[in-house]
Formats: C-alpha cells, sequence, structure tokens
C-alpha cells in the first residue's frame, strides 16, 4: 500500500462531473485536482482530433473509429458515448488502479457516460455545473469563435437537453465566479470523504469499543 491509500480512512471513490459545453467544467476540474490532496483526473478517450495545444496521453487518448470499437468489445472501456459527432469513453484500467492506490478519481464525462458510471458504481458522486443563465452560456460558447453557425445551434439544442437532465445528479454547482464554483466542488468531495458509509477502519466501532 502507498502513502496515498494508507493515509486515507475513508475508501477512494469516483466523482462523475458534468455540464453543458461552456460552462467551464474542464477549468473547474483541473482545479480541483490540482488543489485537493489524493483526486486524480480520468484522462478519457476519444475518436476526434486534436485541438491545438492537446496533447496525446495528457488531455485525450487519441485513437481512430476502429481502435475505440476494439476498446469496447474488449472491455477496456468503462464507459462510452456519442458527443458532437465523436466517440469518448473511459479507459477502466486506469480508474481501477487509481482508486486501488487511495485516490479519488474525478471523470469529467456527459450525461450519458455519467448515468452509466452512476448505474455501475452506485456509491459514486455525480456533480452538475451550471451556467448562471442560459444566455451566458450562450455567450461563453460564441467567443469561442471556433463553431459555424449550424454547430453552434447543435451546441445550444444540446446545453437544453443536458440541463434539463441536471436533475438526476446529486449535486448541482453554478458556475457564475470559477473561485467560487471551485470551492464548492472541493466542498462537496471533502464532505463526501466523511460520509460513514465511506469509512473503511470503522472508526466509530474503533472509537466505542477500542482493542485491548
Amino acid at each position: 500500500m502507498n502513502d496515498a491509500a494508507a493515509d486515507r480512512r475513508s475508501e477512494a471513490f469516483l466523482v462523475v462531473v458534468s455540464g453543458p459545453s461552456g460552462v467551464g467544467k474542464t477549468t473547474i476540474v483541473e482545479r480541483v485536482v490540482a488543489q485537493v490532496p489524493r483526486v486524480r483526473e480520468s484522462i478519457s478517450v476519444t475518436t476526434r482530433a486534436p485541438r491545438e495545444g492537446e496533447v496525446d496521453g495528457r488531455d485525450y487518448f487519441f485513437v481512430d473509429e476502429a481502435r475505440f470499437e476494439t476498446m469496447k468489445v474488449e472491455g477496456e472501456l468503462l464507459e462510452w458515448a456519442h458527443v458532437h459527432g465523436a466517440q469518448y469513453g473511459t479507459p477502466s484500467r486506469f480508474m481501477r488502479e487509481q482508486l486501488a492506490a487511495g485516490f479519488d478519481v474525478v471523470l469529467n464525462i456527459d450525461i450519458q457516460g455519467g448515468n452509466r458510471v452512476k448505474k455501475l458504481f452506485p456509491a459514486t458522486v455525480t456533480i452538475f455545473i451550471l451556467p448562471p443563465s442560459f444566455e451566458a452560456l450562450e455567450a461563453r460558447i460564441r467567443g469561442r469563435g471556433s463553431l459555424d453557425d449550424e454547430a453552434l445551434r447543435v451546441r445550444l439544442e444540446n446545453a437544453r437537453e443536458e440541463i434539463a437532465a441536471a436533475k438526476t445528479y446529486d449535486y448541482l454547482v453554478v458556475n457564475d465566479e470559477l473561485d467560487d464554483a471551485v470551492a464548492r466542488v472541493q466542498a462537496v468531495i471533502l464532505a463526501e470523504r466523511c460520509r460513514r458509509e465511506r469509512q473503511k477502519y470503522g472508526v466509530v466501532e474503533y472509537l466505542i469499543h477500542p482493542p485491548r
């Protein structure tokens, strides 16, 4: 057992973070992972092309459609989904290794994937990131300047459907001020570590009936 696993009194768990495109969930996750001890971010597999500045193995594992289908058939993916014309999936091996080592694992995935993970692992914590308003979300997406009118329309339609499904998540965090949103997600993770059901050493029983 390494230091990370030995240092914690609660079982490591999965945290799903979802939200519509442009809501800022990637930035929130990056800050949470950097600031909260014993937290790792899962790296997704995708069939889409790398964007400028993205690095294979750091931002995503970039594969072609044939390799992605093979990974699905051979059980290498915990979940997968079609999002904006590309496939995304979560490698199961990385996730299991990190949990075994004592790290909580944050999955920045869409609602389809989040629901699948929750079904497989009911103890998963789900957090949905909301925009302060739909108008603010549209402005953020337009500000990227990388989408044509049709692509923008599709993103906005998808965003409405995703926000409507947010009621299935455990926690809702509005990303109005980034620092506040990051603090709220951190607070959720730290509070979940204190759940009685997650305590792996029987701390209550130990205190009541200590060994002699």
